[in-house]
């Protein structure tokens, strides 16, 4: 009877193992989340949110502030009038006159034109420069928010292929209890096979509940970066292998970080802003000229009523500061120590930018050496399952062989498209890092997320 049944397995063998392989391919195929014609696209999502982040907005708003400032310190140098006007009434008291009242309005004009004020000029050239440090921190905050959306999006999109990977795993161990079931029914398992199918399955469902609740979670935070709901993102295809490639060696990427990195070209502003406040310093102990000029007009009725009278004048002045107590050396002392500060952090932050490109590159090396080994090892786990699965049904494995193979199966496609997504990131990271990246370097990421499955 025993060899009989053996017979019957053997010859069954071939249709069931075909059977097992459809229902893996169908499991290879949802390695990419689950995706709809309206899956939003990561170029979308970034521009959802460059319209709705705040950090972007207030570096925004900061720009507007220094180009104010800009327009304020050449207008120091133009020509500035101003007006006044007085009415005083006066009450005159002598013990040889009786009391004596008058009122004497007058409206006069102060014109003044600056020839020479060095201290003006230096205040021009921080205000460019505080400009141009408005706008490379906008830069530094587009880059950064170009990071952040990409790590949400892709948050995401792990979280759907962890939902997708657990219900194929699923439908897997379903099959592989209901086989249990029904070798247990004919005498050919014992219970223990239906046990430990069940026990496998009971797990992979309360596994599934937590990547729900974790997918739900990673769309409320990709929706905090853009203010929009985005149900499906769009993926990676389960046979694009295409990864971002290093042609450049890593000494180029340390060496670049150290010079163009945002945080290095802050420091760089910041150097040149302390230059500028020694030039300010060492201006303020300089002369002025200006051109004045001042228009009068007043009347009074103290001495010959009705009188009025008219003056103007104009001419140059020049201002020498002599003494002020001292605030003038101390200022320029001040603004020595600060850029020996500014200095100092600006070698510091080329660095840490060195180190910070190091690592990024290493580990983006790395990364893609990791998944060229999880490809071939998923390969491997492949064939490992149905090898167990053709040897449970001929009688030389037992179930939990099989369900073990299921688990390192999948186990092995969710680790491979973690790795495949962190790569993208990485690649993107590094370019961060020397200060590089752009919105090309994002569509291209975006170019290689498809809908194909």
């Amino acid at each position: 009877m025993q060899a009989k049944l053996q017979t019957s397995l053997m010859q069954t063998a071939p249709s069931l193992l075909k059977l097992a392989r459809s229902v893996f391919f169908v499991s290879a195929a949802c390695l990419g989340p689950l995706q709809t014609a309206a899956a939003t696209e990561l170029t979308t999502v970034w521009e959802q949110a460059l319209n709705h982040d705040a950090q972007l907005k207030a570096s925004q708003a900061q720009i507007t502030a220094a180009k104010e400032r800009t327009f304020q310190a050449n207008s120091a140098n133009g020509l500035n009038v101003s007006a006044t006007a007085s009415a005083i009434e006066s009450l005159t008291d002598t013990n040889k006159t009786a009391n004596n009242f008058s009122f004497n309005p007058s409206i006069g004009a102060q014109l003044n034109y600056p020839l020479y004020r060095p201290q003006n000029l230096a205040n021009i050239e921080s205000s460019k420069l505080q400009l141009l440090l408005s706008e490379t921190q906008l830069a530094q905050a587009e880059m950064e928010l170009m990071v952040r959306v990409s790590q949400a999006y892709f948050d995401v999109l792990a979280a759907q292929d962890s939902i997708a990977l657990l219900r194929a795993q699923k439908r897997a161990i379903s099959e592989q209890l209901a086989s249990a079931k029904r070798n247990f029914e004919v005498g050919t398992a014992t219970i223990t096979d239906q046990q430990e199918a069940q026990a496998r399955f009971d797990l992979v469902i309360a596994q599934e509940i937590a990547a729900e609740n974790d997918l739900d979670v990673k769309k409320a935070a990709l929706a905090t970066l853009t203010g929009q709901a985005t149900e499906k993102v769009r993926g990676l295809a389960a046979k694009n292998n295409t990864l971002p490639t290093l042609t450049e060696p890593e000494a180029q990427w340390v060496a670049q970080a150290g010079e163009s990195s945002f945080a290095v070209r802050l420091s760089k502003v910041a150097t040149e802003l302390a230059k500028r406040e020694i030039d300010r310093s060492v201006a303020a102990k300089k002369p002025t000229v200006d051109i004045v000029s001042n228009l009068g007009l007043s009347r009074s009725s103290s001495t010959i009523p009705g009188l009025i009278s008219r003056s103007a004048s104009a001419g140059v002045q020049m201002t020498v500061p002599i003494f002020n107590g001292g605030a003038l050396d101390s200022r320029q002392r001040e603004a020595i120590a600060l850029l020996d500060k500014s200095e100092n952090e600006l070698l510091a932050n080329q660095r840490v930018a060195a180190q910070a490109s190091r690592s990024v590159y290493k580990k983006l090396s790395s990364g893609i050496a990791q998944v060229k080994a999880l490809q071939q090892a998923e390969k491997s786990s492949q064939l490992a399952l149905d090898s167990n699965q053709l040897g449970y049904q001929v009688g030389v494995r037992i179930n939990i062989d099989v369900l073990n193979a299921q688990q390192q199966l999948f186990s092995t496609q969710r680790d491979l498209a973690r790795a495949r997504y962190e790569v993208l990131l990485d690649n993107l990271r590094l370019r961060q890092a020397v200060g590089t990246l752009n919105a090309t370097d994002l569509k291209a990421v975006s170019a290689l997320l498809t809908e194909e499955r």
